[in-house]
């Protein structure tokens, strides 16, 4: 039977930390505590004295909080209630559970207050009872994902002999701070309960009673579950009268109430979003939508892999550092501070009108005119804020400076959109959105390339009136000694070599400051035809044409390592002023003439980069306008983001594109027992890929990954499904996980060690998100955290991940052009596995994969190259060689002054830059 505690002789302490120097505001806190304090203090509940409920609202220090909860356990002798809203830290080595403080800093849980001390001041105390009511999070994003079993671990410190904790959210979820309303999501609902009752329910509202109406509170608005721990039946105790309680006889029949939580249904949507708290005062209440959508983050960028060798003409390359929008680290940020981010007003417009991405370019006349503005707008296939105005000055701004501005060196994705302002290449990518942006048309050249000799010979004739910026025209022999550069690794080292490989493989020329006589494979025939000769066949030849590294370089301009400083421009701007570190300045190329390019409308008179190392300043002044986007598409602080995706006005100017980029785990073949195909599937069929996705960021990380083939790469099928990934939707499958446990003669499971980069919190969180999924079927994994600037190399030795015992290694991979070539090959072909720089490292061995890469790469069809890419990606996943986790994705930030703005593809989904303007 419920006992009401005496009011008498009970005491409350109700803690909370609303405002934070270095953490994220939670300004409902302070709500939160004069709420509840109005509510356990009236007559009608638990009627306690309000010199009996001390609060304490935004301590700095732990003695402050510590001596009032001591003097109160000292005078409770009935009951102590203990209530506590805010950030929670978690230190990871230990679990240990600190409350934040005013001066908390992340990754420094010392600098908040240490449960286990205020639980011991409690249980030092007169009181017979305790309850401890905890409205944080104990998911440890501070300092990293938690596993289950340790949030579990956290959980289980909190426990006291004799009391109940209530606690707002369960394993590794984050406590909710729903935006336009004025109380955190778990004390609102404990509040309304204490308001409202429960009819039909007793007269004195038990704990349990209360955490079952709680959950199902929450529960039916799709939020994050609390959890209790209770001891000695402690769960009988009353919290407060049942306010909609009636002597039986009383009015007609109440509905019934659930004593328990209902078990959760099936899963049949997506799980719901934590909202960020904020720093301005919630707007007035507003609907919550039916079914909420997924917390999101982005992505990590990808730190760039040494150089590869190419067997059979096939190119491979360095890889290319891909920055993202608003990357990965700032969100992370957000979720270590505690700070999920709501983005429902971001959709998936990366599908066509079938609900299927497209694969093959649909491109035929101008792009459609879109919106002036909205939310995601320009990444779905049309044009935000189309206009042929003249004029003014795009201002670009910058955390850090270019790898290097010389065309042949550069290796940074967002500087190969942005270099075309100044350099041409024969052929390029359409000024299209989307997918219809992959298509190649020529630039330099008046056509794309003849192609002869069974796709060995390509050859281009140059159109009339292009020049360069002193009024000269560009020749081919112009064009012949820009390639050339690329083979002067030694001086002017830095960009792709790709079209080393395709063109001389065996590396016999030495570079045009060393070789005067040329590179044999280009052929240059008077001032306007240049002819290339590979010695195999390569359908993406035009592709590696299209990066700046077929740019033209007039050898009298050419300045070697210096060039970086000032390019010679054949494109509608030139260098007028640059600052290393500081800042660089386009102004229009006279010489230019529009008639000679159909590709670039140099509507900006001018253009300028600003390069600040200050995010917070560089946020400030996007949202203000001073600057019209992030030259990195990147640029938002941690509140800012947060600051963005709660104002309509300024999340109607973000934008989520695929980047064609995939997280994955590689399971080396070498390694015992990942060598037996069931003991690679078991893993697959385990993973958790749903909760993955989670970990990483959410839905705007990127979509569940069902293959390997991004949907960004022709041969990609949405509906091939090998593990019925898509099907479940993203969850496990237990069953199948222990057949193939069973068929590789583990049925108890295995052990191994997964390998992550250290510096890659997302990475980290996905990693232990997969230990808890493996755990569940036996199998038993070890993360260890390599330093980032020794993973590329430690994987890339076979050896050594042999040698480790590497089972799951954690990565992510991204194309230098939009094929299957680039992407597919360097991860799967045999000849790729090197004993150091190895790409290759699943190991993977198939004849047939290899066989396919080389019909696929000697094919000019693309979408006959494409069916070949899919069979591949189909032998891949009967192998069980890789996990793939998520197809990704970016969030870019769109100033409002901007023209002609859309995303498109080859620029890893950034917006095409050559294309936009302003408006002034």
């Amino acid at each position: 039977m419920a006992v009401l505690p005496d009011p008498a002789t009970s005491r409350a302490v109700l803690i909370g930390t609303s405002s934070y120097a270095h953490l994220e505001q939670i300004p409902a806190v302070a709500n939160n505590l004069s709420a509840l304090a109005g509510a356990l203090c009236a007559p009608g509940s638990w009627g306690l004295a309000p010199e009996h409920c001390t609060i304490i609202e935004d301590p700095s220090t732990a003695v402050e909080v510590l001596e009032a909860v001591r003097t109160a356990a000292e005078e409770a002798t009935d009951t102590l209630l203990v209530y506590f809203a805010g950030h929670g830290l978690v230190e990871p080595r230990r679990g240990e559970l600190f409350l934040g403080l005013t001066g908390s800093i992340q990754h420094r849980s010392y600098t908040g207050l240490p449960y286990g001390t205020l639980r011991d001041v409690v249980l030092d105390g007169r009181a017979g009872r305790q309850v401890m009511l905890l409205d944080c999070c104990f998911s440890g994003r501070v300092l990293g994902f938690m596993s289950a079993a340790s949030a579990e671990a956290v959980i289980d410190q909190v426990e006291i002999e004799g009391t109940y904790l209530l606690a707002s959210v369960p394993d590794t979820s984050f406590a909710l701070a729903p935006p336009g309303e004025p109380h955190t999501a778990f004390t609102g609902e404990l509040l309304r309960l204490l308001r409202e009752g429960v009819p039909g329910g007793p007269e004195l509202l038990d704990l349990d009673t209360v955490y079952a109406q709680v959950y199902a509170a929450l529960r039916a608005k799709g939020r994050p579950l609390p959890q209790k721990r209770d001891r000695n039946t402690a769960g009988g105790l009353a919290l407060a009268r049942n306010a909609a309680w009636a002597p039986p006889g009383f009015g007609p029949a109440p509905p019934p109430y659930d004593h328990e939580p209902p078990p959760l249904p099936p899963y049949d949507h997506e799980p719901p979003p934590p909202t960020p708290y904020d720093h301005e005062p919630p707007p007035p209440p507003t609907p919550l939508p039916a079914v909420p959508p997924m917390p999101t983050w982005s992505p990590m960028a990808l730190p760039s892999p040494a150089p590869l060798p190419s067997p059979g003409g096939a190119s491979r390359g360095r890889r290319r550092a891909v920055t993202y929008g608003l990357a990965g680290a700032l969100f992370v940020a957000l979720v270590a501070a505690g700070v999920p981010l709501a983005m429902s007003w971001m959709e998936d417009s990366s599908k066509d009108d079938s609900g299927q991405h497209p694969s093959k370019s649909k491109s035929s006349g101008k792009p459609k005119p879109g919106p002036t503005s909205g939310n995601n707008a320009a990444a779905k296939g049309s044009v935000v804020n189309p206009s042929t105005k003249r004029g003014g000055t795009l201002k670009f701004i910058s955390q850090s400076d270019a790898d290097h501005w010389d065309p042949q060196r550069t290796y940074y994705g967002y500087v190969w959109n942005f270099s075309r302002y100044y350099a041409r290449q024969l052929v390029t990518y359409a000024p299209k959105p989307g997918k219809d942006g992959t298509e190649l048309v020529p630039d330099l050249a008046e056509k794309v390339a003849k192609v002869t000799n069974g796709g060995k010979t390509y050859t281009y004739t140059l159109r009339n009136g292009i020049t360069w910026e002193d009024g000269s025209p560009i020749t081919a022999e112009d064009i012949k000694y820009g390639i050339e550069r690329v083979w002067a690794q030694d001086e002017i080292s830095g960009g792709p070599i790709f079209l080393q490989q395709a063109l001389d493989p065996d590396l016999t020329y030495k570079g045009p400051y060393k070789d005067k006589l040329g590179l044999k494979a280009i052929e240059t025939r008077g001032d306007r035809t240049i002819v290339f000769k590979l010695p195999k066949a390569n359908g993406d030849f035009e592709r590696m044409l299209a990066t700046p590294s077929g740019s033209p370089v007039k050898k009298e301009k050419d300045t070697k390592g210096k060039y970086t400083n000032r390019p010679f421009s054949s494109g509608p701007y030139k260098f007028e002023s640059y600052e290393p570190g500081t800042s660089l300045e386009l102004i229009r190329n006279s010489e230019w003439e529009r008639s000679s390019d159909p590709i670039r409308t140099a509507l900006p008179e001018r253009i300028t980069v600003n390069i600040s190392s200050d995010e917070q300043t560089n946020a400030k002044t996007l949202f203000a306008g001073d600057y019209d986007l992030d030259l990195q598409s990147s640029g938002l602080t941690v509140p800012a983001l947060a600051q963005a995706t709660r104002g309509s006005d300024l999340s109607a100017r973000l934008d989520s594109p695929f980047n064609g980029m995939l997280l994955f785990a590689a399971l080396p073949r070498s390694v015992k027992p990942l060598n037996n195909v069931h003991c690679r599937k078991a893993v697959l069929y385990a993973a958790d890929r749903e909760n993955m996705q989670t970990a990483s960021g959410g839905v705007l990380s990127g979509d569940i990954a069902p293959h390997m083939l991004p949907p960004t790469i022709t041969g990609s099928d949405s509906s091939y499904d090998p593990y019925e990934t898509l099907k479940k939707p993203g969850k496990p499958n237990a069953t199948e996980a222990e057949a193939e446990l069973k068929a590789c003669g583990k049925p108890n499971g295995f052990s191994t060690t997964i390998a992550v980069r250290n510096n890659r919190p997302a990475e980290v969180a996905v990693a232990e998100s997969l230990q808890s999924s493996l755990r569940k079927v036996g199998i038993e994994t070890e993360i260890e955290q390599i330093d980032v600037r020794q993973y590329a190399v430690t994987m890339g030795s076979p050896a050594t991940v042999k040698k480790k015992g590497y089972g799951i290694v954690i990565y992510r991979w991204g194309p230098d052009f939009p094929t299957g070539q680039s992407f597919l090959q360097p991860l799967a072909d045999s000849r790729f596995i090197q004993s150091t720089a190895n790409a290759n490292v699943a190991e993977l061995d198939d004849p047939t994969i290899d066989h396919l890469f080389d019909t696929a790469i000697a094919e000019q069809d693309p979408e006959k190259a494409g069916s070949d890419y899919a069979q591949i990606n189909r032998r891949i996943s009967d192998s069980a060689a890789y996990l793939p986790i998520l197809f990704q994705k970016s969030v870019l930030w769109r100033g409002s002054r901007l023209t002609n703005v859309y995303t498109s593809e080859p620029w890893q989904g950034a917006y095409d830059y050559v294309s936009l303007g302003v408006s002034e």
